[in-house]
């Protein structure tokens, strides 16, 4: 599914085949989940291939590093043309690319001095389908801010996520939603919430939350277009009075959800706002806003 006979990946510093690449059988990134990594995605525009908004996938990626102490020896520009010369190599112009840093041999719980970079690149569709989503409140938590750095994209921190993820597909739903350690809403396994309540959105504020790029442009998108929105604590008993609610991912991009538990969200989609800001992030993506947004809407 993620290569091909002739898919290349970027590693350590040469560009080759899978296959040809070696890992590291006493890394801490295998040990002990110590590694970073990024999801990005690449889109298909007139002008040709656009990997969506590069430079902050890069910088939280370098973020990551720095939080855990591990080394990070590229420049943003470098990673950036990098990979578009890894799409290239591929052929590829809509792809969802993963790059990942793994650290060295070490078995002390004390940072590797040494890193891997490498980077893959492949065809992928929406992560979470087009199809409304069926959602399961967790009995896991996210992790306690103050246990680890939630806004870095640690490879350890998503056993979280996989945990959540197979009780949600176990009991029969689609995602799992996850509170916080107060029992505020966070997020998915994968990916940040918004609500729809009276004509105004909500999601709850940075500090308990990866804190993703593409709610982030949500957001700036909302307010550009005249959306009223505010980021806010809230509870799963408002969340289950809402209007509509939607996931917001790199991979997931924009996804509306049918049902949280028992509860089904009484707005028809088609007329939430939810649908509008997909369509609008879908422009933003392919660079295709030849008008002023708030006429899109």
């Amino acid at each position: 599914m993620y290569y091909k006979e002739d898919s290349i990946i970027y590693h350590n510093g040469t560009y080759m085949h899978p296959e040809n690449a070696s890992g590291n059988l006493y890394s801490q990134a295998l040990h002990y989940g110590n590694g970073v990594f990024e999801g990005i995605r690449a889109y298909k525009t007139k002008s040709g291939a656009k990997i969506f908004k590069a430079e902050a996938h890069y910088k939280r990626l370098q973020y990551g590093a720095e939080v855990m102490g591990i080394p990070f020896n590229y420049s943003i520009n470098e990673l950036v043309e990098i990979t578009y010369t890894l799409l290239e190599k591929n052929n590829l112009q809509d792809a969802y690319i993963r790059p990942i840093i793994s650290t060295g041999s070490d078995m002390s719980l004390s940072t590797a001095e040494e890193a891997t970079l490498t980077i893959q690149c492949w065809e992928w569709g929406k992560f979470m389908g087009d199809k409304l989503l069926k959602v399961k409140t967790s009995s896991f938590q996210r992790p306690n801010p103050k246990s680890c750095f939630v806004e870095a994209k640690i490879t350890g921190h998503y056993v979280n996520s996989i945990l959540s993820t197979n009780e949600a597909k176990n009991a029969g739903y689609d995602e799992a939603l996850l509170l916080d350690m107060n029992g505020h809403v966070a997020e998915c396994s994968g990916a940040n919430i918004f609500m729809e309540k009276d004509g105004k959105l909500y999601t709850p504020k940075r500090g308990h939350i990866m804190a993703g790029i593409t709610r982030d442009t949500i957001i700036e998108i909302s307010k550009e277009v005249g959306f009223p929105i505010e980021e806010k604590q809230f509870t799963l008993q408002e969340l289950k009075q809402a209007d509509s609610a939607f996931f917001t991912g790199t991979a997931a991009e924009v996804v509306g959800l049918q049902s949280l538990d028992t509860y089904v969200f009484p707005l028809s989609w088609e007329a939430s706002l939810g649908y509008k800001l997909m369509k609008l992030y879908k422009q933003e993506v392919l660079c295709e806003r030849s008008q002023k947004l708030s006429e899109a809407v």
